[in-house]
């Protein structure tokens, strides 16, 4: 469950860190994220809420663009059902 659920979230992340119209901390934090999932020495429910923080804080950004947001709000729902 948790591995498809990483891979679905990891495309996603992939897909905003490849998009040029957001911005560049923003893409920073999702391949910052997109990291720690992969890092499977960690413990699955640390990995996600690790991720969950750092996704919640730039969710917030006003300089995100609509699109993305709405990205972001879709993984971290993937992600809170871990």
């Amino acid at each position: 469950m948790s591995n498809k659920t990483f891979e679905r979230v990891s495309k996603i992340l992939k897909s905003i860190m490849e998009d040029t119209s957001v911005p560049r901390n923003i893409r920073r934090a999702a391949e910052e994220s997109n990291e720690i999932l992969q890092n499977e020495e960690e413990d699955v429910t640390i990995r996600a809420s690790t991720v969950i923080s750092i996704l919640d804080e730039i969710s917030n950004d006003p300089n995100i663009p609509i699109h993305a947001r709405t990205l972001i709000w879709e993984i971290l729902s993937e992600l809170e059902s871990i």
